[in-house]
């Protein structure tokens, strides 16, 4: 019952790097053409430097989804929004022009298999959406905080990672494979857009990543600077920043990171990841197999992956910002019930997210570059679980006055 996705953990006890490597020195028997432990260490220095570009521009420009959301819904302001968006454009645009010049395939990645888990993208993603209002944002936002000193998103980050382990392999696992799991739909093709009007007009896939990525990316970027606001200059560095770092991942993944075969198994292979399949950034699953290593360093099956180093990177980055710019503050909670709101965020953060095989970032930056269905169904129930969470919190204050 278990699915091996960037989101979910393989069978329990498997690890990448089987056979003799370890967390601190990855050694493999590798092929004389190829140095697997080489690439493995270009492929997790690549992806944690990416992760401090990631963190310092998210904390300089104040990108966050959850907060977009609330702007639009508290203010009317579509400013962060705009951000969001045009990192979805970037990004929507270059992966698909990986896959144009025959780099990458999204079907090697774990938005564009053939089987439609429509419900728990549904599901997870609304639960997700609750969960980062009540947590005061997302898995990124919850490190970017981190990063800059706020002890209530540290609680975050923990109760994230204990509850999106327990949907990966335990008691929300079982849960989760029997019930929402259990409705899918199995295409005649991958589920990007590429594979599914190739299937249907005899296009070529490549013709059509070109066509569709250039198209739907190239609209998002110009709705972004259609006004003054999303061509100011944090926007545009957002927007640009951070979709490049999106698709600079993919590529340390699915070129940098893949072999063609991987001596221990015989068959190909994506380098460092939790998944054995290529991956960008996503921050629910890290989170736990990033508090799994650090609790089981010892344990020389536990090793660093991509996910891993780009939970880190991404606080790193944050911090040093945070620092340089002396706005480096230690916060803590305000009083119980602020207490109990991040708990339980951190919570349904951890289950949505694994239910819906990502986050805003996951799912709303890395899966949307893929034209993977699931990764829209999945981002329209995030915002829509966002909003209502809002609504109840405006709701809750009125009465209080």
């Amino acid at each position: 019952g278990w699915r091996p996705c960037a989101e979910r953990a393989g069978p329990p006890g498997r690890r990448p790097y089987a056979g003799g490597a370890t967390a601190r020195n990855l050694q493999f028997d590798a092929m004389p053409d190829v140095d697997l432990s080489l690439v493995a260490a270009q492929v997790l220095w690549a992806a944690f430097a990416l992760s401090v570009a990631f963190g310092a521009i998210a904390q300089r420009t104040h990108f966050c989804t959850m907060g977009a959301v609330a702007d639009i819904v508290n203010m009317g302001d579509w400013t962060r929004m705009r951000m969001w968006v045009m990192a979805m454009g970037v990004a929507i645009i270059g992966f698909n022009a990986m896959v144009g010049l025959g780099w990458v395939d999204a079907s090697k990645t774990l938005y564009g298999g053939p089987r439609l888990i429509w419900l728990s993208a549904i599901v997870g993603g609304f639960l997700f959406g609750v969960g980062m209002v009540l947590g005061s944002g997302c898995g990124s936002k919850t490190l970017i905080r981190v990063g800059g000193g706020n002890l209530k998103s540290l609680v975050v980050f923990i109760m994230l990672g204990l509850a999106a382990y327990a949907t990966l392999r335990g008691i929300t696992a079982v849960v989760r494979v029997n019930t929402v799991d259990a409705v899918s739909v199995t295409l005649g093709s991958g589920q990007d857009l590429p594979s599914l009007l190739s299937a249907a007009t005899g296009w070529s896939k490549a013709t059509l990543a070109w066509v569709l990525g250039l198209g739907l990316g190239g609209a998002c970027i110009a709705w972004a600077l259609a006004t003054p606001d999303g061509r100011s200059g944090n926007t545009v560095l957002a927007g640009l920043g951070v979709g490049a770092v999106i698709v600079g991942v993919w590529w340390v993944s699915g070129v940098l990171g893949y072999v063609a075969e991987d001596p221990n198994t015989l068959q190909e292979a994506f380098v460092a990841t939790n998944s054995q399949r290529m991956e960008s950034l996503s921050f629910v699953a890290p989170v736990s197999y990033t508090i799994d290593w650090l609790i089981f360093f010892s344990d020389t099956s536990r090793v660093l992956t991509l996910g891993i180093v780009s939970v880190v990177g991404v606080v790193v980055g944050s911090a040093a910002y945070a620092i340089a710019t002396r706005s480096f503050r230690w916060e803590g909670f305000r009083d119980a019930e602020d207490t109990a709101n991040h708990l339980v965020g951190g919570v349904l953060m951890g289950v949505g997210g694994v239910t819906a095989l990502g986050c805003t970032v996951g799912q709303g930056l890395s899966g949307i570059s893929t034209l993977g269905l699931s990764s829209f169904i999945a981002l329209a129930s995030i915002i829509a679980g966002a909003v209502v969470a809002l609504k109840y919190q405006v709701w809750r204050l009125e009465r209080m006055v």
